[in-house]
Order: C-alpha cells, then sequence, then structure tokens
C-alpha cells in the first residue's frame, strides 16, 4: 500500500527543512496540533501506492478545499487535553510524573468540552457531506455513543466540576476508556491534516492530480514548477508507454536540476493524494519512486563518488527485476568517471532501462552525444532546456523543448569570468 523511496530519494527533493533551508513540508504545513504535525510528516515519508486510497484521500482534502473549512477545534483545549492524557496509564511507573488536582481538574474539564466539540462536527460539520469519510464519521460518532462515555456527554461543556466529579472522570478517561480517547484524538489530528493541506491548497492555487490505474503509463504534467519559487516558469511534459524514457539535456545553469526537482515532487507528492504546483497532472500509480540528484560519497565504505552511483543503478535495477513499475530519475547519470566510460555507461543503463517498459525514467545527461546513439530505440524522447546567446552573454529560458541540445557554452562562461586573463596576468578580473 505505501510506495517504494529511500532516504536519497527524500533528501533529493528537499521535502524536509535543512540547515535553516525549508522543505516541500514545511510548504503543506498549516497544522494547528502538534499530532497533526506528525501525523503530516509520516504521510511525507509514506506515500500511498493504492489507486484507491490515493483517491479517498484526495477527494476528502478536495472536498474540504472546496467548502473552505477551517480547522473547527479549538488548539488551547487540545493542548491542554494533550498534556492531561500524555500522563496516562502510568500509576505504576515511579518515574511518571503525577499530576496535580488542579492539572487534572483543567484536563477533565477540557476533554469534556473538546469531545461535545467532536460530536458536534460529526453530526452537523463540514464531514458531512463528505462521502468518502462516512464510515469513518460513523466509527467515531458510534464510539461516542457507547454507554461508558455516556456521563461526559451529560455534562454542559465549561462546567465546573466537584472534586468528586473530577475523580470519577479522571478514573474513566485515563483508566477505563483511554482507548477511545486516544482514537478521537488521532481522528482530530488526520482531519487537522486535511483541511491544513485543502487551505493550502486554495492558498496556493495547487491543483488535484488525476490517479490512473498501476501499468496505464500515463504520466502528463501540465504547467508543472517547483513550489519553492518565487517567480517559477512552469513546463509540460508527456510520458507514456512510448515515451517511457526521456533524456534530457542542457548546459550548466539551463535550470536541469530544478525541473527534475519539480517534476518528481509533482510525481512524489500526487501520491500521497496531496495537491500539486501544476496546472494539472495525470499519473498511472507506481509502485516506486527513486530519484538521484544529489548523491554523496560514500566514505563510510571507501567508496568514490562513481562507485556510488553504480551502487544506486544497482538497487534501481534490483527493484526493477522483481517486476516494480517505478518512476526512476538520475540526474547526470555517472558524472564521477571520464568522459568516455560516462558515455558508454550512459547509453548502456539507458537502453536497459527502456526494455523495461512498465517503468518510467527520466535522465538527465551533459554528454549530448549519448543521444544519438539512444536514438535506436523507438520509446526514448528527448528534450532539453536552451541556453540563448545575446552577445556573449548567456541567457537561460528554462523552458523545456523537444530535441538533444547542442549548446556549448561552457568555454564562453570561463572567458567572460576573466580567469585565464587573471592566470595569464597575474591580475584580477573585475
Amino acid at each position: 500500500m505505501f510506495l517504494i523511496t529511500d532516504d536519497q530519494t527524500i533528501e533529493d527533493l528537499r521535502l524536509f527543512a535543512k540547515r535553516e533551508q525549508a522543505g516541500i513540508y514545511d510548504i503543506y504545513n498549516n497544522t494547528s496540533t502538534r499530532g497533526g504535525e506528525m501525523l503530516l510528516e509520516k504521510m511525507f515519508r509514506n506515500p500511498l501506492s493504492n489507486l484507491e486510497a490515493i483517491n479517498k484521500r484526495s477527494g476528502i482534502i478536495s472536498a474540504y478545499a472546496k467548502e473552505g473549512v477551517v480547522f473547527p477545534f479549538n488548539a488551547v483545549l487540545l493542548d491542554s487535553v494533550e498534556k492531561y492524557i500524555s500522563h496516562a496509564g502510568g500509576s505504576e511507573d515511579s518515574q511518571q510524573t503525577i499530576l496535580g488536582e488542579k492539572e487534572i481538574s483543567t484536563g477533565v474539564i477540557a476533554l469534556i468540552e473538546l469531545l461535545h466539540s467532536v460530536m458536534d462536527f460529526l453530526q452537523n460539520g463540514a464531514i458531512v457531506q463528505i462521502p468518502q469519510l462516512e464510515d469513518e464519521r460513523k466509527e467515531i460518532l458510534e464510539l461516542l455513543l457507547d454507554p461508558a462515555l455516556e456521563p461526559v456527554f451529560r455534562e454542559k461543556p465549561g462546567s465546573r466540576l466537584s472534586f468528586g466529579a473530577v475523580t470519577a472522570f479522571d478514573m474513566l478517561i485515563r483508566r477505563k476508556e483511554l482507548g477511545k480517547v486516544k482514537t478521537v484524538l488521532q481522528f482530530i489530528y488526520q482531519t487537522d491534516v486535511y483541511i491544513s493541506v485543502a487551505q493550502v491548497a486554495n492558498k496556493r492555487q495547487f491543483v488535484f492530480p488525476v490517479a490512473y490505474p498501476r501499468g496505464s503509463n500515463i504520466l502528463k504534467a501540465t504547467g508543472v514548477y517547483h513550489p519553492e519559487l518565487k517567480v517559477p516558469v512552469a513546463n509540460d511534459l508527456h510520458m507514456h508507454a512510448g515515451k517511457s524514457v526521456v533524456f534530457l539535456t542542457g548546459a550548466n545553469m539551463a535550470g536541469k536540476s530544478t525541473f527534475l526537482r519539480a517534476f518528481s515532487t509533482a510525481v512524489y507528492v500526487a501520491h500521497m493524494g496531496f495537491p500539486i504546483a501544476a496546472r494539472s497532472l495525470d499519473f498511472s500509480v507506481m509502485d516506486g519512486v527513486l530519484t538521484t540528484i544529489n548523491l554523496p560519497d560514500n566514505l563510510g565504505i571507501g567508496a568514490s563518488h562513481f562507485y556510488a552511483e553504480v551502487l544506486r543503478v544497482k538497487k534501481v535495477a534490483a527493484e526493477l527485476c522483481a517486476e516494480k513499475s517505478l518512476f526512476v530519475l538520475f540526474d547526470e547519470l555517472f558524472r564521477g568517471t571520464n568522459v568516455k566510460d560516462a558515455h558508454e555507461g550512459t547509453v548502456a543503463v539507458t537502453k536497459a532501462f527502456a526494455g523495461k517498459k512498465s517503468s518510467l525514467f527520466l535522465i538527465s545527461s551533459h554528454i549530448v552525444e549519448a543521444g544519438e546513439e539512444l536514438k535506436q530505440k523507438p520509446n526514448i524522447g528527448f528534450h532539453y532546456l536552451p541556453t540563448r546567446m545575446n552577445g556573449t552573454v548567456p541567457e537561460y529560458t528554462y523552458t523545456l523543448q523537444e530535441g538533444i541540445t547542442d549548446d556549448r557554452h561552457g568555454m564562453i562562461i570561463i572567458r567572460n569570468e576573466g580567469i585565464l586573463e587573471s592566470l595569464a596576468t597575474g591580475k584580477k578580473h573585475g
């Protein structure tokens, strides 16, 4: 049910914040609760690979977005309840912090009010209009209507309670019916995530992808862009069984890595059932998404960058041999070796990938010459990001085009920076 992915892919797509740089997770995190934050992170680490599950989650978030729903529960109440519940079940543990009388009273009163709010939401809230949540709504409603919790709903929310009543409720909540309370809290956290993502979809005008059954080999993006860019350039790309491999070329700084991140992030997030940064995305559900953009040297085992690349290709090959349907991305395949070996390796591996027609592959390379040999395979498509020269100054459109680039502007950039002049004269260039 979960997508095959790994830490390398999570790092490549910068899903989580690192060194003060925000991650994709932060874009979607508009949650009101700590539990919601934790659940959202879990969803990011475990995308779905089941069509029904993806469509259900997407439908729920889309419905909340359409209704413009705000989080219906009081965050302050939740804080009190979480603190109170976190001390439950620890009476036999000598290390457990014992709550004072006032803290117990505050926790009990907060929980009674919260459960009343949940009951009202289940009976009258936006959830009533969401068919994908009907089974869950009935399940939580049935749980709250259990005779064991009847005393909770006989109390008026916010009422002052006697010491005896607090003690009785404390015994009921933290001892006898703790499981039910925790189930309700998980329901609240899930609601928090759905509404949070729905609000992000509305605010950023993200779209909901359309999922197709596994094996249909559809991946059609229009207007896809990277959600972290302030002024993004949107691109289109259509992959299918007749073009299951895309070979991408372009000069340094032409925007290859940004496009690769934008496209693969859209594919990854679509498998979470979340809205994405694009005009539209049609995709067939895959078994896995594996990317290789910033592959580190594995110094722990004495591996060079090239050997790390070889091991990465080997890992992908093992998944493909297990008849998995994968979306695979390699940015600058075999950059860690000499040009001749990189050329031969890129051609050989890309051709082998082309033979695995139930998967989709996006391969970028500096080695434009490899493209001529790859044209022998009819299911390999070619795209490039162009460089335009304005006199001696390169300009980049960041707009994907079909074909193989013949841009060779490296020496122009080196000359523009005055490096050779500085080395010849010993004087620093402007």
